[in-house]
């Protein structure tokens, strides 16, 4: 699977707004610069007709119009204005210019342009617009990876984009722009596609085609008995779907060494639950639809890979966990009551196996912590569509919870600012006492209790918990800040922030990740 094939659609830089190689221009501006941007000379020459528009609509640019243009100015007459509306507002965010964009396209879409030029007026309290609109002008242009195996088609033949900002982002916007788009295409085949044709199996088989001739080494375990005595809990969710080949459990390790000296090295591990039935804990009343995205956490950790892929940072070294099980319910699935040991040697009592996320993480994670000890400068990370109780806390925002070495290295405030600034917020959510308490077992067969019989929306502190689960029952609460060997830890749960079902999702948030641990050493 080549690079190009990974990609959207062709992405080029244009000189002009007058290149004849596209259809239409796609304008994204704000109500504050739209009236000045007869200044900037890259598109001064349309100035005329955007005035007209404006006093042909009270001066407000906060919708998306397809308007007719002289044809020496833009050679196919095509002009869609794509308005953000207001942004100086103190709760305007960049994001603004991402859903402007994304309406353009569509609009270009349904009145058949293939070849749309983007350009985005540049503002100074967004200096990353240029590349947050690029990223939201691809979302509709993403086809479904079942479309593509059976048509073999793109919506696009090329997006072009003219920056004319004067930030770090617009000299390397397409070099940005594309490494983005592959690394979406691969978290949204891997989280959005269906059950069967993403079973865990072919899971593998699509990574190692993605990651071909690059730059990651992927390894995969695909024996079951070393599954069982290595991950005996990631076993023990996938137990029920063991009966069926195409089922069977896979561990995806993807490691990267880029050049120089390591300075920082990277370990995350993602939930990759390929359907959730439940298992026995069986979800009913529809709860189940949409749970072919529970493996998103998987999902962005590959994409994670494949912008490290395509960007080839410096001075890191990342590994990898793509975790994929099925939670199946059948004679062999594994039930609550159980008493499971796990890689660290706790002893883990299982309550509810629709709490099957953190189980499926644990031992993978508890082998990242102990190659962590033997890093440099490590940081390690699960990521997972884990618990409901994130949703109802946060809404369609990830939620991060850092252990004492990862918060006394002010990682989570400084990601939270990159959030803002590449247009995919992230709320900070704190562990207490209470949450590691809540984890200790109730009867002597047991170390820690998985969790309790209710689900996380009837759970107080239902998100954060799980958190301090992984801590323990991995083993890293020992290597806190009080400790010889401290280690950083950091615990993303995404809830629901990828979007709804079935619609094309956002990958979330994967922006992020990629802008706070990976464009520092590009």
């Amino acid at each position: 699977m080549s690079f190009t094939s990974l990609l959207s659609t062709k992405i080029v830089r244009a000189a002009s707004i007058a290149d004849a190689a596209f259809d239409a221009v796609v304008l994204v501006g704000s109500q504050e610069s739209v009236t000045q941007f007869g200044a900037i000379k890259q598109v001064s020459a349309i100035a005329p007709v955007v005035d007209k528009f404006l006093k042909l609509h009270n001066g407000a640019f906060h919708s998306t119009s397809l308007v007719q243009v002289d044809s020496s100015v833009v050679p196919s007459g095509r002009l869609i204005l794509a308005g953000t509306g207001h942004v100086s507002r103190d709760y305007d965010d960049v994001r603004r210019y991402q859903a402007a964009a994304r309406k353009g396209i569509e609009l270009a879409l349904s009145a058949g342009v293939k070849s749309p030029l983007l350009v985005t007026l540049p503002n100074s309290r967004f200096p990353n617009a240029e590349l947050v609109a690029a990223l939201g002008a691809l979302t509709p242009v993403y086809t479904p990876l079942n479309v593509r195996e059976e048509e073999n088609k793109q919506k696009l033949h090329q997006l072009g984009l003219l920056a004319v900002g004067e930030s770090d982002t617009s000299s390397q916007l397409e070099k940005l722009v594309a490494a983005y788009d592959a690394s979406f295409t691969v978290c949204r085949d891997v989280g959005e596609t269906g059950p069967e044709r993403m079973a865990p199996p072919r899971v593998a088989e699509y990574v190692q085609g993605a990651f071909a001739n690059g730059n990651i080494k992927v390894t995969v375990v695909d024996d079951q008995s070393v599954i069982l005595k290595d991950f005996p809990l990631m076993a023990a969710v996938n137990r029920a779907a063991n009966a069926v080949k195409e089922h069977q459990a896979r561990l995806i390790r993807l490691e990267y060494v880029g050049e120089g000296e390591t300075q920082d090295t990277f370990f995350v591990v993602g939930k990759g639950v390929t359907i959730d039935t439940g298992g026995c804990d069986l979800k009913t009343g529809g709860h189940m639809f949409g749970m072919c995205r529970d493996k998103y956490g998987s999902a962005v950790v590959g994409g994670f890979f494949k912008a490290i892929d395509v960007l080839k940072p410096k001075n890191i070294k990342a590994v990898g966990y793509m975790c994929m099980v099925r939670n199946s319910i059948g004679s062999r699935a594994y039930t609550c009551d159980e008493v499971i040991t796990s890689r660290s040697g706790k002893r883990i009592h299982i309550y509810n196996t629709d709490a099957e996320g953190r189980l499926t993480m644990l031992d993978p994670l508890t082998l990242a912590k102990e190659e962590a000890l033997k890093a440099k400068n490590p940081h390690l990370f699960t990521v997972a569509t884990l618990t409901g109780h994130e949703v109802l806390s946060y809404g369609y925002y990830a939620a991060i919870m850092d252990n004492g070495p990862a918060k006394a290295s002010g990682w989570a405030r400084k990601v939270q600012e990159v959030g803002d600034e590449f247009g995919q917020p992230i709320e900070i959510s704190r562990l207490h006492p209470e949450d590691f308490a809540f984890h200790l077992a109730e009867c002597e067969q047991a170390d820690l209790r998985q969790g309790n019989t209710k689900p996380s929306v009837a759970t107080l502190r239902g998100h954060q918990t799980p958190a301090a689960f992984l801590q323990m029952a991995s083993r890293i609460d020992e290597h806190g800040t009080d400790s010889s060997h401290p280690l950083k830890y950091t615990h993303i749960d995404m809830g629901g922030c990828e979007g709804d079902h079935p619609s094309v999702s956002f990958p979330n948030p994967l922006v992020t990740l990629v802008a706070g641990l990976v464009l520092p050493h590009v």
